[in-house]
């Protein structure tokens, strides 16, 4: 199951890459591939239970 917060972007204003990158909608970043393939769901995990990322931007640790 891919990941429905993450977003596949060649750059932004400032900055622009070769290949895109992944964008993580829930915290506004991009995150590395590692973390990308992770996210999207190479071991069959839950986004919302299982991201920490996820979890702090909605419990408002991310602050």
């Amino acid at each position: 199951m891919v990941c429905p917060y993450l977003e596949y972007s060649n750059g932004t204003d400032e900055t622009a890459f070769d290949e895109p990158r992944a964008f993580c909608t829930v915290i506004d970043e991009f995150v590395q591939p590692m973390r990308a393939d992770i996210c999207n769901g190479r071991y069959g995990l839950n986004h919302e239970r299982d991201c920490e990322l996820y979890r702090e931007h909605v419990d408002g640790d991310d602050e």
